[in-house]
């Protein structure tokens, strides 16, 4: 997630050549499809157990996506399309230019409720929660002892209701069970089992929307509110993970495929699956988790600096401080970089980054085509003397040294509505 630096969300799989000649994107090929050196959209630390597909879960709109007559593929132990009939590049313009809906019902949703809900988060994040306004999100990341990303997250002030947390799907049983540790005796924490989450996202996602949930309109990049639309009760937020502007969307997941055909009615909407939705956050530069970061990664190394509040940073008080801080100073060893591919294949997560010597300096976690760009990009980690964009790398894809150079994200403009 990125964001001015706060991030919208996305999920991940296995490497796969989607369309007629072109390698778009990585998509799962089999379920607990390898964690780092594969994979697709946000979310995914899918360590490896392979699940039949009698073990994997579904979401309240499985039915809908069959029905559609998407590929379904294993994800996160759960059976989720991976595209539909327009197939992954048409997907993904679609999104660029009009509105796609994705079905992000994996994901973990939960409230955090207790005497002071944002106070005690702090004690697993280095954001500063205790100052997040009522009708706010922030997006962040849950730390270990010594100052590795246990996943990032979304955190909310929809209501009075304390704390609303989304986390990723691949993810969550861990993160709770994590925060439920941590905050003992200060939060109690309600999974949301019963309710599903989509986003929709792209240019005409506001409009959209906005015919049926008035006061979207009104909502900028961040924004969360508790409302009524579709009938039903909302969670809603301005927010995603393509790079677009955009909405992610709670509902009772009684309601979720009834919601979901309201809004595939108008004929701005598509579906969109995995595949487009890893095109889409590669280009706008968002790390996915379980590939560009993980449990040995800091938010310094992942270009995540944002997420560490100044006043956490002054207050010192944050899991792993002394590292994160000390990296702040100059003492990290890595960093995440984007990269243009400038000949040859797509550089795929794995492939080795050398510097123009031909010594191998690093490795990338995230690479493909870019569909808007029509042409290969990718992320990865190099020392921070090879960071500056500009400089001139080499990547090893399939034992032959391509040119490569280091260049600024996103890939993408972003466009979030950040002012009305």
């Amino acid at each position: 997630m990125n964001a001015g630096k706060q991030h919208p969300r996305g999920g991940s799989p296995k490497e796969q050549r989607t369309l007629a000649g072109s390698e778009i994107s990585q998509v799962p090929k089999t379920a607990g499809a390898g964690r780092r050196r594969r994979s697709l959209p946000h979310a995914s630390r899918q360590r490896s157990r392979p699940l039949s597909e009698e073990t994997l879960r579904t979401t309240p709109l499985h039915a809908a996506h069959v029905a559609a007559g998407a590929r379904m593929v294993p994800f996160a132990g759960y059976s989720m399309p991976v595209q539909y009939k327009d197939g992954v590049l048409k997907e993904h313009l679609w999104t660029r230019a009009h509105a796609g809906l994705f079905d992000v019902s994996h994901m973990g949703q939960a409230r955090l409720r207790g005497e002071a809900p944002l106070a005690a988060f702090q004690q697993v994040t280095p954001g500063d929660f205790k100052g997040l306004k009522a009708g706010k999100q922030r997006y962040s990341v849950l730390l270990n002892a010594s100052g590795g990303i246990i996943d990032d997250l979304m955190a909310a002030r929809p209501d009075d209701d304390g704390l609303f947390v989304v986390v990723n799907g691949a993810c969550k049983d861990n993160d709770f069970k994590v925060m439920g540790e941590a905050l003992a005796g200060q939060v109690e924490i309600e999974r949301l089992e019963d309710r599903a989450l989509m986003a929709l996202q792209g240019p005409e996602a506001c409009a959209v929307l906005t015919a049926h949930i008035p006061q979207a309109a009104q909502m900028v990049f961040m924004d969360s509110a508790a409302l009524e639309g579709f009938g039903t009760d909302v969670l809603l937020s301005r927010s995603g993970y393509t790079g677009e502007d955009g909405y992610e969307i709670s509902v009772p997941a009684s309601e979720a495929e009834r919601v979901w055909n309201m809004l595939l009615a108008d004929e701005r909407v598509r579906p969109i699956g995995l595949g487009a939705r890893d095109s889409l956050r590669l280009e706008a530069g968002l790390p996915l988790y379980g590939h560009d970061v993980d449990e040995t990664v800091s938010p310094i190394e992942a270009d995540l600096g944002f997420a560490v509040s100044v006043k956490r940073r002054e207050a010192a008080d944050f899991p792993g401080a002394a590292r994160i801080l000390g990296e702040l100073q100059g003492a990290a060893t890595r960093k995440r970089v984007g990269l243009k591919v400038l000949e040859g294949a797509p550089a795929r997560e794995g492939a080795e980054i050398a510097d123009e010597d031909g010594k191998v300096i690093g490795i990338v976690t995230s690479g493909g085509f870019a569909p808007s760009l029509s042409a290969p990009i990718a992320m990865g980690f190099v020392p921070p003397a090879f960071a500056s964009p500009g400089t001139r790398l080499r990547v090893i894809v399939r034992g032959k040294p391509q040119s490569a150079e280091v260049t600024a994200m996103p890939f993408v403009p972003h466009r979030y509505v950040r002012k009305l």
